[in-house]
């Protein structure tokens, strides 16, 4: 077998394959949207997020310390079950705490602590006091917030904003970056417009926190890398 190439137990009939994309995908272990770095089988249109490609039989995160999260390929129990960290909807892959009863998609359990692209930090709180600019509200899901601490976008509303155009992204005519073009800079668009008012320090550091979206997107979408982040910076930039 070579490098690139992985056999996984929800596929066991074909090998599947490293590949980066920039085109939107749904991933099959944890039924969550993705994008960038996958491992896909072309004959049956497979695709695993890397995080659910390579799972951790257990971790642990800094926001649950009494916590032991083990991956499961699917939720426990027959009840309906919510990320804590998005609070959308388990219905794949998961790391489960079975003591505490939480859950995280794969995805939002790596989502890094900082997110850093060298001039602007986004740190990642269980919870803020200042409102998220997407929805207006506090507290709800995981936010990444910003160094001056005004600016605020729960992972929850990121997931929404992707998912709201999620069926036109996947399913609609055309090549899917041609959609995705079309997209994102709405997000960039909607979010910039609190800020039009604030001045000073506060201003500059809104404004380069929003640019800074695309980091915060590729994160969730479970590929935070520069590389990714370049590639929705540039679709968001020709808005």
């Amino acid at each position: 077998m070579k490098y690139n190439e992985i056999s996984h137990f929800s596929h066991p009939q074909h090998i599947l394959n490293f590949e980066y994309t920039e085109v939107p995908f749904k991933c099959d272990g944890c039924k969550e949207v993705g994008i960038g770095s996958r491992y896909r089988c072309s004959f049956c249109d497979f695709d695993l997020h890397m995080h659910c490609a390579v799972p951790s039989l257990s971790i642990s995160h800094p926001f649950y310390t009494k916590c032991s999260f083990q991956f499961l390929s699917r939720p426990p129990g027959d009840t309906p079950r919510y990320c804590n960290a998005c609070e959308k909807d388990v219905t794949g892959f998961v790391y489960h705490c079975k003591t505490c009863g939480f859950d995280l998609h794969p995805c939002c359990a790596k989502l890094p602590m900082v997110l850093d692209d060298g001039e602007v930090k986004l740190y990642l709180y269980r919870k803020v006091s200042s409102p998220c600019h997407r929805c207006g509200r506090k507290g709800r899901s995981w936010s990444f917030q910003s160094a001056c601490k005004k600016y605020n976008l729960h992972v929850a509303c990121v997931r929404e904003m992707l998912v709201e155009n999620w069926h036109e992204l996947y399913f609609g005519g055309g090549k899917g970056s041609r959609k995705l073009q079309s997209q994102i800079p709405s997000l960039k668009n909607t979010l910039q417009t609190p800020h039009k008012r604030s001045k000073g320090k506060v201003k500059k550091c809104c404004e380069m926190a929003a640019l800074a979206l695309q980091f915060i997107i590729s994160a969730v979408l479970g590929d935070p890398t520069a590389l990714i982040a370049g590639v929705i910076g540039t679709l968001m930039s020709r808005a």
